[in-house]
Formats: C-alpha cells, sequence, structure tokens
C-alpha cells in the first residue's frame, strides 16, 4: 500500500465515521485492508456498540482523531514511508489520542476557538481534523496582514503558525513579535519544518509556547494549552 493510498484511506475513514453506521464501517475496514488497520484500531481499545451513549460517543472521538493524526504524519513524510512505518505511525497517534483524550480533556476543549496562519492551509488538513473531531473550532489566515485582522476583530484560545510566509521568511516571529509588543499573551505555537532543540529555545524567547513539525506533538501541544485557557 502506497502513501498516498494510506493517506487517502485514513481520509476515507474520518469522514465515513461521521454516519451512524460508523460500527459497521470501521469493522469492513478491519477486515478489507488487514493486520495493519486491525492493530491500529485495536490499540484505541475496543469500540463500543452502544449506539449514542457516552463510551461510544468518546471512542468514536478518538478513533476520528488518531486516523486524522496518522494521515497526518503520512502526509508530511519524506516520501520513504513504507508500509510497516505507516502502521508504526498509526500506533503512534493511536497511542497518544489514547493517553491524552479523556472525558475532561474533551470537556475543557470543546469549542474552543483556535487561528491557524498558514499560506498553504491544505498541508494541514488532517492536524486539524484531528482537533475537529473533539469540537476545536478553526479559523484560517494565509498571511500576516490577515491574521492580524482577524485577531482585531475576534478572541481565540490559541494561534498556530507556520514560519516562512512569503516574502518574509519569518513571519511566525514577525506576528508573535507584534502581538507580545501589544500587549497579546494568546497563547502561540509555531508548526514549521523543525523541532530541533535551538529553535524551540529561540520560539520560547520570542514568547510562543514552542515549535514543532510533528502532528502528534503539536497535538498534545494544543489539547495541553487549551486545557490551561479555558
Amino acid at each position: 500500500m502506497s502513501v498516498d493510498d494510506i493517506v487517502k484511506l485514513l481520509d476515507a475513514i474520518t469522514k465515513l465515521l461521521n454516519v451512524l453506521i460508523w460500527p459497521a464501517v470501521i469493522l469492513f475496514i478491519l477486515i478489507r485492508f488487514g493486520r495493519d488497520l486491525r492493530d491500529f484500531f485495536s490499540s484505541l481499545g475496543e469500540l463500543s456498540l452502544k449506539g449514542a451513549g457516552f463510551e461510544a460517543s468518546l471512542k468514536r472521538k478518538q478513533a476520528e482523531a488518531a486516523a486524522a493524526l496518522a494521515a497526518a504524519a503520512a502526509s508530511r513524510s519524506d516520501g520513504d514511508t513504507n508500509r510497516e512505518s505507516a502502521a508504526k505511525e498509526a500506533k503512534i497517534a493511536a497511542d497518544v489520542v489514547s493517553e491524552v483524550v479523556t472525558p475532561r480533556a474533551i470537556r475543557r476543549v470543546s469549542r474552543s476557538t483556535v487561528l491557524w496562519v498558514d499560506d498553504r492551509p491544505e498541508n494541514n488538513i488532517y492536524a486539524r481534523q484531528a482537533l475537529e473531531a473533539l469540537g476545536v473550532n478553526f479559523v484560517l489566515a494565509t498571511s500576516t496582514d490577515e491574521a492580524l485582522k482577524r485577531i482585531s476583530r475576534q478572541r481565540f484560545d490559541a494561534i498556530i503558525s507556520d514560519m516562512g510566509r512569503p516574502p518574509d521568511p519569518r513571519a511566525g516571529y514577525t506576528l508573535l513579535d507584534h502581538l507580545r509588543s501589544t500587549g497579546d499573551h494568546t497563547p502561540f505555537i509555531i508548526y514549521a519544518s523543525s523541532r530541533d532543540p535551538e529553535h524551540v529555545a529561540e520560539s520560547r524567547r520570542h514568547g510562543a509556547i514552542g515549535c514543532t513539525n510533528n502532528a502528534n506533538e503539536l497535538f498534545e501541544m494544543v489539547l495541553s494549552t487549551l486545557g490551561r485557557a479555558v
């Protein structure tokens, strides 16, 4: 199974999970696509078939978030991802979700609103879907100017930004520095191409929570941030 096939499959899973027959859909997918995906979903714990009950709702949110995170990891790969490594990424995503997506976490982040600033928002579809599954709402901006206009009109619980946006290779810091200089202390996370220690340290000196290029780490950072903000 190629990387594109895996991404398309996981994207289809997140969409199909929105229908009422989601347990049957999952069962079909597990049978059709073999052991890798069976292992992925089994790591989430047994999916409940209790209809509209709370346990079923929680498991559904976990499954949606984990599938989207796995797709995010595959979509950001360097093109060398094979079936084994894709299955590994799916397992990591499932482990992250099972650890941090609790009833309390969902209550705290549900209905939060996050501004995501990136000149190529299509690159972050799956990472957004993972958080949207838990009730997080996103407003998108593709430039620093657009972001500032949105911030002037609306309060956000957190801001996620890439780093370089033409013509500014440090646009993430340009936006962050402007906000901090005007007294705006909205939690700020940089989601770019690096998570090297020196870049993490630099982002914190500018006033960000941190920076990462890893979808699972971003997911954890956003949940932690929103949990403190509400």
